[in-house]
């Protein structure tokens, strides 16, 4: 430590060189900054920028499902703020994540770090593997309905390598166009829809705006389902948690939301009901059951511990929430049907409660 005389004309110099060091640390900082980060280069970046016209084939489809196709590897957080900046442009004009791309439209995509596929991308697990490859439950030119595996994401991202959209894509290389129709939760098994034309696509989620693709699932809820009560008519509101969890909660100022309920069968210490979500809002079924005063077994985030607790002892493990049909009008204006069976370990569970 440096020791000062304390005279007026030493103070004097004494602030003179804290002020000189001051500058001189501030400016070596400074140029070892500037050694480490380069200028911004607009006209080098621009040169890395493409410019991708919309075919027919994807019309209808996303921007964010789009540029993942664009960017492939590239984090969908990333892609996010990439159109929160006005990276990503349509037309020369800033869209949002859900605006759906028309035949002809000129995407402006940005040169974006693209990382390496990892190994566990390159093969598709065995397990799913044999799950997707008899799962197949309705074929037609357009479009696929899968039985979807409990356990299975929809897509990767937050954290997962891959999803059933990725895993059926290295499956069916020979097949050019695979699209998620719509989202089922990780944990939820049963009928999904891949669009394999973007036709069908665009056709599927016009019904979907429209309310006419009946979807039907089969929960086994806590307790006795009251027979009067047939539906659940309450707003939700969806939060992110820091974590990155989302949770959905009936609330005030929260989205539409309805889902109808009907009792299948009745056993000791909960019900098996038939509910039909009118509206498609996140966790819907699963929010509404609680509202109504019955959660789902096997529901780690909404369900109750000491019920979730006695499923398990009884061998249930896993969500019982099953997607167990679908309606819906194909590419000739047939309507269709797809039903999924429940998966041998929900049958079991549900022997052991007769």
């Amino acid at each position: 430590v440096m020791w000062w005389p304390s005279t007026p004309s030493v103070r004097a110099w004494r602030v003179r060189y804290q002020s000189l060091s001051s500058r001189y640390i501030g400016w070596t900082r400074l140029r070892t900054i500037s050694a480490k980060y380069k200028p911004f280069n607009y006209k080098e970046f621009m040169s890395q920028v493409r410019f991708v016209e919309v075919s027919e084939e994807y019309a209808g489809q996303r921007l964010d499902n789009f540029l993942q196709r664009e960017l492939k590897g590239v984090p969908k957080t990333r892609i996010y703020r990439a159109l929160r900046k006005g990276e990503v442009r349509v037309n020369k004009g800033r869209v949002k994540a859900d605006y759906r791309v028309k035949t002809g439209d000129v995407v402006r995509v940005p040169p974006v770090h693209v990382a390496e596929p990892r190994e566990g991308l390159k093969q598709v697990p065995q397990r799913w593997a044999r799950l997707l490859d008899n799962g197949l439950l309705y074929e037609d030119r357009g479009l696929w309905v899968l039985n979807k595996p409990s356990g299975l994401a929809v897509h990767g991202g937050s954290g997962l390598n891959f999803g059933l959209i990725e895993c059926l894509r290295l499956l069916r290389p020979e097949e050019r166009y695979l699209e998620l129709v719509h989202r089922l939760d990780r944990d939820t098994s049963g009928c999904i829809m891949i669009a394999r034309r973007g036709a069908a696509l665009k056709d599927l989620h016009r019904q979907l705006r429209e309310d006419r693709i009946g979807k039907t699932y089969l929960a086994l809820v806590q307790g006795q389902w009251s027979a009067k009560r047939n539906h659940v008519d309450a707003p939700l509101n969806k939060n992110t948690l820091k974590s990155g969890e989302r949770l959905v909660r009936v609330g005030l100022g929260g989205k539409p939301a309805r889902t109808d309920f009907r009792v299948i069968e009745r056993y000791a210490d909960c019900s098996l009901v038939e509910a039909r979500p009118v509206t498609g809002r996140t966790h819907q079924i699963r929010v509404h059951a609680l509202h109504a005063g019955h959660p789902l077994l096997g529901d780690e985030k909404y369900g109750d511990k000491a019920a979730n607790q006695w499923a398990r002892r009884l061998g249930l493990k896993r969500l019982f929430l099953h997607a167990s049909r679908l309606g819906f009008t194909d590419l000739d204006g047939k309507r269709q049907a797809a039903n999924a069976p429940l998966e041998a370990s929900l049958k079991k569970f549900l022997e052991k409660l007769s």
